[in-house]
């Protein structure tokens, strides 16, 4: 049986600009949340030529890193592809992604992501940045770190492991998407 999608009757009168309203039903815990063991940390250079992603997932692999929240700085990108987040006029998920944009030559200002694994156990990132382009215009997104290739100016990464737990991809039925969810299981592929 399909539970009502409404606001909460404690959210219904506060003025907001814009509010997102979950398609599915309404999940009394909206923020899973886990505590790491222990929280190491590493500083990154990542070198010219190779993706954000290939460079971050090996260099964290060969510490053992395999979950982590993650800081990125500076340094310049060669080409990126990023998009933006709107609503989904269907309704069946929270939102969706844009047409992909596809920048050449960018300077990297800032940005956070996430490391975990998808539901079938590879290595993902998921990041949001902001960078500014060839032409001077400040733009920022979801970043592709496949796709996203690092310049003549290292990218600095500062990371911090979750050790204990996993950060796993799994389909949230408020949302109706896929999110990355902390998970007791630590397994490595």
């Amino acid at each position: 049986m399909q539970q009502e999608t409404r606001v909460p009757d404690y959210l219904s009168g506060l003025p907001r600009p814009r509010t997102i309203v979950h398609p599915g039903p309404y999940g009394a815990v909206r923020i899973e949340h886990m505590q790491a063991e222990r929280g190491r940390h590493f500083r990154l250079s990542l070198p010219q030529g190779r993706s954000l992603y290939d460079s971050i997932v090996e260099a964290l692999a060969s510490v053992d890193v395999h979950s982590a929240c993650m800081t990125l700085l500076d340094g310049d990108l060669e080409a990126l592809s990023f998009c933006l987040a709107r609503p989904d006029v269907t309704g069946r998920v929270v939102a969706t992604y844009g047409a992909l944009k596809i920048v050449r030559s960018a300077r990297f200002i800032f940005g956070n992501a996430t490391l975990g694994k998808s539901s079938a156990g590879a290595p993902v990132i998921h990041c949001h940045a902001v960078f500014r382009a060839a032409d001077g215009a400040v733009r920022g997104g979801h970043l592709l770190t496949e796709k996203a290739i690092v310049g003549a100016s290292p990218i600095t990464v500062v990371a911090t492991a979750l050790d204990g737990f996993d950060l796993r991809i799994s389909y949230d039925e408020e949302t109706g998407m896929p999110l990355v969810r902390p998970r007791n299981e630590v397994q490595h592929v």
